[in-house]
């Protein structure tokens, strides 16, 4: 690494217990994969590290820079890492099986692509369960042009769920049992609460729909008892990070769980959003968010006052709580961790069995709303908040967030009254494309089995499908329509993927997109990628269990030919 790198780093305070990765020439990085042992938060097991870190590492790039990145595989077996959210060539994306074949025991890999973009990513194994067994890290990408907001310094706030025991066996316990780690199932003494408030016939009958259809309503999460981390500190003993009064704090936050959803807050302290999935947004003030699996959002936060302020991230189930300080004086004793906040509980407006009942939701979402009324008004003349869909649906409106069912039980409320983030509030800065309309539709139903722990796109398991066909040039519209209980990130390698909030050419760009139960979200690709990509649901057990595509992009400038690859599947 050059040695500006290194004084910039040490100038923004990024020594933060993250390890830096670096090669010895300008653009050159080298990253060993390596057996590390995790003993954190009273969880002590084997792992996989990078650089024989057993804590996240984290790489720095510049935009406009070629970098060379070797990767070595001190493992036993293979191994991969892919560059999540990066724009590359697809032969380097890193996925066994769609873009190369891995990187065997004993070998070097070179990875070799331009940096086009800026932000915050991370990046991680694609191989089997390595990555929930801690083969991932942060990746920070500094901006060649002035950035349109102000901070003084910034950290990387990675979240993780680490759990006691491995990939292997935590998939292996799904399969046979799925509730196997749901420490919140329904007892005697919930039903009599629900039958004193709601009444007895009302808890029956709840009881008897949830039994028929042999779920729960606490099937939130599929996996509890993971220690929840930042940076990997445990919340006994949590990562600190330094501020000088009226300071502005650049928090980069990168959820790297393999499972788990969080709800960010720091108590004291409202939050600007400037940055989703590494493109910047228009700034928007908020209390809390929720940062989906493989999501990444920035924010800056600016205390005036010196002190302690906890950085809390508390899972959607409410199973677990991570925390982070941020602090003016290292002596100062961090704030009590709160308690977590009552659970929330699945609806039956969760459980979108079918796309009918989709449908269902998103007129409940409007039900006190006059539809026919509305469906006769010109676009710039909807309420606030609401927008019309391509196939005519009204969605939105005053008092509501389209990106849940109506009447859901995951729609979530800040712990103190305040904003709470939602797509609906994210507007690209600007625009990387212009708006146009999409030259077809591919309707995705995120489907399901939980019973058998099965997981699937319109009904069929990855090893199983025909791969997504797209044309080089034309722009697809994504269909998702949620069929399952649970919310699913889905990231399409190697393109951007713009959600339809209704804010047309500003509509944000990411490259995950949340997709709750209940809901059907629409989402836009350009499609300027040639080769083959990989589609999938980054809950890492869904991914696994088959909610995943291949893409295969024909035609372009240059088309390389498919790589020969000598594995069937993904790894």
């Amino acid at each position: 690494m050059e040695s500006r790198q290194i004084l910039r780093a040490l100038a923004l305070g990024l020594a933060s217990g993250l390890a830096l990765a670096g090669g010895t020439t300008a653009g050159t990085y080298d990253i060993s994969v390596d057996r590390v042992t995790f003993d954190v938060g009273g969880v002590t097991r084997a792992g996989i590290g990078y650089n024989g870190s057993n804590e996240p590492i984290q790489l720095r790039f510049e935009e406009g820079e070629e970098v060379e990145i070797n990767v070595t595989n001190n493992l036993s077996e293979s191994t991969s890492i892919h560059w999540h959210g990066l724009i590359l060539p697809y032969d380097q994306d890193g996925v066994p099986g769609i873009s190369y074949n891995g990187i065997a025991p004993g070998e070097t890999f070179t990875y070799r692509f331009p940096i086009v973009q800026n932000g915050t990513y991370w990046f991680h194994s694609h191989t089997g369960l390595q990555e929930p067994n801690g083969a991932f890290g942060a990746l920070v990408i500094a901006a060649k042009e002035r950035e349109p907001f102000r901070y003084d310094r910034e950290y990387v706030v990675l979240l993780s769920d680490l759990h006691p025991h491995s990939g292997e066996r935590v998939m292996r316990n799904l399969k046979q049992m799925p509730d196997y780690y749901n420490r919140q199932q329904r007892t005697l003494l919930d039903f009599l609460d629900d039958a004193s408030e709601e009444g007895l016939d009302a808890a029956l009958a709840d009881r008897s729909q949830w039994g028929e259809m042999r779920m729960m309503p606490t099937d939130i999460e599929d996996v509890h008892g993971y220690r929840p981390l930042i940076n990997g500190k445990a919340p006994e003993a949590p990562w600190t990070a330094a501020f000088a009064p009226g300071e502005r704090i650049r928090l980069r936050f990168v959820n790297a769980s393999a499972m788990a959803y969080f709800d960010v807050r720091i108590p004291g302290l409202d939050m600007t959003v400037v940055a989703a999935d590494g493109n910047n947004v228009t700034p928007v003030r908020v209390e809390e968010f929720r940062i989906a699996v493989a999501e990444t959002y920035d924010v800056i936060v600016r205390p005036t006052d010196p002190g302690a302020f906890n950085i809390l991230a508390e899972s959607v189930g409410r199973v677990a709580m991570a925390r982070g300080v941020l602090t003016s004086d290292a002596s100062l004793a961090a704030p009590d961790l709160p308690a977590l906040r009552e659970p929330p509980l699945l609806t039956m407006a969760d459980m979108a069995l079918d796309p009918a009942m989709a449908g269902m939701h998103d007129e409940m979402a409007m039900a006190d709303m006059d539809h026919s009324a509305m469906g006769e008004m010109k676009d710039e003349d909807l309420p606030p908040g609401a927008h019309r869909m391509p196939d005519g649906t009204i969605m939105g409106g005053p008092g509501e967030d389209p990106f849940y069912a109506g009447g859901s039980g995951l729609t979530p409320t800040a712990a103190d009254g305040g904003k709470f983030l939602t797509y609906s509030d994210l507007k690209a800065a600007k625009p990387l494309y212009p708006d146009r309309e999409a030259t077809r539709e591919i309707e995705l139903r995120l489907t399901g089995n939980m019973e058998r722990y099965m997981w699937s796109i319109n009904g069929v398991k990855y090893e199983d499908a025909d791969p997504i066909v797209l044309q080089y040039g034309e722009r697809v519209r994504f269909k998702f329509v949620n069929e399952t209980m649970m919310a699913h990130p889905m990231h399409l390698h190697g393109m951007w993927s713009i959600i339809d909030t209704g804010s047309g050419e500003r509509d944000p760009i990411k490259h995950v997109v949340s997709v709750n139960p209940g809901t059907v979200v629409y989402m836009e690709t350009e499609v300027d990628a040639p080769g083959q990509w990989a589609f999938h649901c980054h809950l890492m057990y869904h991914h696994m269990a088959g909610m995943m595509r291949k893409v295969v992009v024909e035609g372009g400038p240059e088309t390389a030919p498919a790589p020969a690859l000598t594995a069937a599947q993904h790894g």
